[in-house]
Formats: C-alpha cells, structure tokens, sequence
C-alpha cells in the first residue's frame, strides 16, 4: 500500500491547491497610471480625428454644393442671354418687346435675390481676372483698357465669378497688325 499512501497524499495536495485562491498579479500604480495615460491620449486624439473629418466633410459638402449651384446658375443665364438677344431684335414699344423686357425683369430680379451680381459694363476698366476680351479697337476718347461694348455679360456671386463678361476693350494709338 506504499503506492496508495502516495497518491493519496498527492491527491490531497491537489485538492488542498485548488481549494487555495489563486493568486493574481496586481499591476503597480505607476503601470497603471501610465496605461491611463495611454488611453487617455489615443481618445483624445480620436475626438481630435473625428473633429478634423467633421469638419473637412462639412467644407466638402458646402464645396460640392456651391458647385452645382454654379453650374445650375450657369445654365441659367444662357436663357437670360437668348431673351437679352431676343429683346434686341424686337421692334421698340411693340407687344413681343414689351412682354421681352418683362420677362429680362423677371430673371434679373430672380439672379438678384440669389445674391448673382453682373460683371462688365461701359467705361470700366479692363480686369482679367472679370473680363475677356473678345475685341480691341483704337480710341482716343477713353482712357486706355477701357471697356467700350459688352459682347456678353458676365455674372459672379461675391468673389466668386461664374462666368467673365466678353468685352471690347479701348487701346490708345494705333494697333500693330
């Protein structure tokens, strides 16, 4: 029965080791504090990620539908053109005149309301940044780089041009061929 003595001892052992709590590893304070730490900063630079993103989709959307304004606006105004060349072609007082330069009313005041401002008139002076030139001729009468007839007006929203008047633009002297 030596055999049964041992075992009986070890089972007795492992009985008395499983019946003990097992003993965890508490980490130091200063473990701790670090992984705070730690943790702390990934969440604040999260929050800071997730601000940024926010804010760069805000800009893109704003970016995105300033776009397609421009683009429905542009649209817009080749209608606002064809009535301008329409009016021009129809007899002064007549009916089809009159009924014309309602509707051009109409449409300037819709643009107006839309904060659409036109661009390029008579006497200004020439500003590319504005202004195409579609024509040069020589006068003597205006100072130089001076419009002189608008071919087709141009519009913009604030700073924003949606499209650059064509203008004749005075040069003094002569003009080199």
């Amino acid at each position: 029965m030596p055999n049964s003595r041992v075992s009986e001892h070890q089972a007795a052992q492992a009985e008395a080791e499983a019946a003990q709590p097992e003993q965890v590893q508490n980490p130091e304070p200063e473990e701790l504090r670090a992984e705070l730490e730690r943790l702390d900063d990934r969440y604040k630079r999260a929050l800071a990620d997730l601000d940024n993103y926010r804010k760069r989709m805000a800009g893109e959307l704003e970016r995105r539908v300033a776009e397609s304004s421009d683009e429905l606006l542009r649209q817009w105004l080749e209608s606002v053109d064809s009535v301008e060349r329409a009016l021009l072609m129809a007899d002064p007082g007549s009916s089809l005149h009159v009924g014309l330069a309602a509707v051009l009313q109409q449409m300037e005041a819709t643009l107006e309301r839309l904060g659409v401002s036109r661009v390029g008139a008579v006497g200004e002076p020439f500003d590319p940044e504005r202004h195409e030139a579609v024509g040069v001729v020589t006068s003597d009468e205006v100072p130089d780089r001076t419009i002189v007839e608008v071919a087709r007006s141009g519009y913009a929203i604030g700073d924003r041009m949606l499209r650059p008047a064509q203008v004749v633009v005075a040069r003094r002297g002569e003009l080199e061929a």
